[in-house]
């Protein structure tokens, strides 16, 4: 197979972008933990932001492989920074997934008109994994919901203009109690609070969410009240997948970067690439990093035609992080010292890494969804 122009178009785009703007900012983003305003900016004036919002209100409509493709690319320059763009499009996921024509207009179409992001609040500082344990609660008060509770490791959390919130209205009724409603930025009650000293990934703006009696109408719930949790698990279902394609970018930053070295380092003579020790963890890398990026470019096959994915979602999302945590690794290893010192980039790489192993369903879930499909 191969790209279409089109996917070429938007692949040497976003490399380009990484080369110039992402890569040389980088480190400066992720020693201060500081939000990369400007950055976000760009990404958005070039088309790079939001991709997914769908063609109907205005937006480029791109498909899941058309993301993951884009996101390689920015992934390989900063995960911290991708983490950004692709938590928006985790935010906007759950109205592809449940909004009904005139919730995509009224909360999608504004996101077109300026660097703006969209936020999606599942986790609670006791409930990750478990999601259909939420303590955040929801009540109805005539045409509104009332919502109150926190939220905990938000990416984009407090900066989104909407928020996707998850929230329990009948906890007797577990999974089936559960809703999914938009609260927008500067509604009262909803506050947000920085979390800070995070391994990596430090240039995505991660929050606590606070809501203290929030109302919102409940023309913001999306789906039916009860399809919350459902609304939940087929957007995670789809936006691993990008959580892949970043890591993916990752282990190719990371074999680039060790090729690089271990092309320059002279030791015994002659330069290190020689020798057969360095010449197998190189052989390693490659190997995972190719088979990490075609269950990823399948994955995404699957979604944009409709077709089963559960199962190849996770194996990407697993599969993809792990590689990208041991190429990262591998890279510090080939440095030696150098590697474990911020002025070469690899060990950022290890830190960025981890998280992708942790976020969007720890690799140990993503191995039980993939189980349960066997066993179907």
């Amino acid at each position: 197979f191969s790209l279409t122009d089109e996917q070429k178009q938007f692949q040497s785009l976003a490399r380009q972008f990484t080369k110039d703007i992402i890569i040389p900012q980088a480190a400066e983003f992720d020693q201060r933990e500081e939000y990369p305003a400007e950055i976000v900016k760009q990404a958005f004036e070039l088309g790079l932001l939001n991709t997914i919002i769908p063609e109907s209100v205005g937006g480029l409509g791109l498909g899941l492989l058309d993301e993951v493709i884009i996101g390689e690319e920015i992934g390989y320059g900063c995960m911290g920074i991708y983490t950004i763009l692709m938590a928006s499009e985790l935010g906007i996921t759950p109205f592809l997934v449940a909004a009904n024509d005139e919730q995509k207009e009224r909360f999608l179409a504004p996101l077109l008109e300026a660097p703006k992001l969209a936020a999606f609040a599942l986790s609670e500082a006791d409930n990750g994994s478990d999601a259909a344990g939420l303590k955040t609660r929801a009540e109805f008060d005539g045409d509104e919901v009332v919502l109150n509770g926190s939220k905990m490791w938000i990416s984009n959390g407090g900066l989104a203009d909407i928020t996707v919130v998850f929230a329990n209205y009948a906890p007797e009724k577990k999974h089936k109690g559960v809703i999914a409603v938009v609260v927008e930025k500067d509604t009262p009650g909803f506050s947000h609070q920085k979390i800070h000293g995070k391994m990596g990934q430090r240039a995505t703006y991660t929050a606590e969410l606070v809501l203290e009696n929030v109302r919102v109408p409940k023309a913001n719930i999306l789906g039916e009240i009860g399809e919350g949790f459902s609304i939940a698990m087929k957007t995670l279902n789809k936006t691993r997948i990008p959580v892949a394609a970043g890591s993916v970018g990752i282990a190719r930053r990371a074999i680039d970067e060790s090729v690089k070295y271990a092309t320059e380092r002279i030791a015994f003579g002659k330069p290190i690439n020689r020798f057969q020790a360095i010449q197998l963890k190189l052989a390693d890398m490659k190997i995972g990093l190719e088979t990490a990026r075609l269950a990823t470019y399948y994955a995404a096959y699957l979604v944009d035609n409709n077709l089963p994915h559960i199962s190849a979602a996770a194996v990407a999302k697993a599969h993809a992080s792990d590689i990208a945590m041991m190429a990262a690794n591998e890279a510090i290893q080939i440095h030696g010292g150098f590697g474990y010192i911020s002025e070469f980039p690899v060990e950022k790489l290890l830190r960025d890494a981890k998280l992708n192993q942790i976020y969007e369903g720890t690799n140990e879930i993503q191995r039980i969804v993939i189980s349960r499909e066997l066993n179907r």
